[in-house]
């Protein structure tokens, strides 16, 4: 499973400043949510942070693999095509598998 590229360029690069705002807006509400463990906060009100937590991280995964697929898949080399191809349904395996 090939991980790096001989290209600095990742699928990504043209939205690595919005991923890593949204990114950091993840970090906020994890910090949020462990303070409202902190401060002893009702189950329900911590499981619902946490859901909107996983749904961010979620949105994050979907555009990832979103890049990943125009600019690694359709738009690399043909001759890793179908290698990449083969990485992309395993991480989206993985990501259906989570919970």
């Amino acid at each position: 499973m090939a991980t790096t590229t001989s290209d600095t360029s990742r699928g990504y690069t043209s939205t690595k400043e919005q991923l890593q705002k949204r990114l950091k807006r993840v970090e906020g509400q994890v910090r949020g949510v462990e303070k409202m463990v902190e401060e002893d906060r009702y189950c329900i009100d911590v499981l619902t942070q946490i859901s909107a937590i996983q749904a961010a991280l979620d949105k994050v995964a979907l555009g990832l693999m979103d890049d990943h697929a125009r600019h690694c898949v359709i738009g690399g080399p043909s001759d890793v095509k179908e290698e990449r191809t083969e990485e992309l349904m395993a991480a989206v395996a993985r990501l259906m598998r989570r919970g």
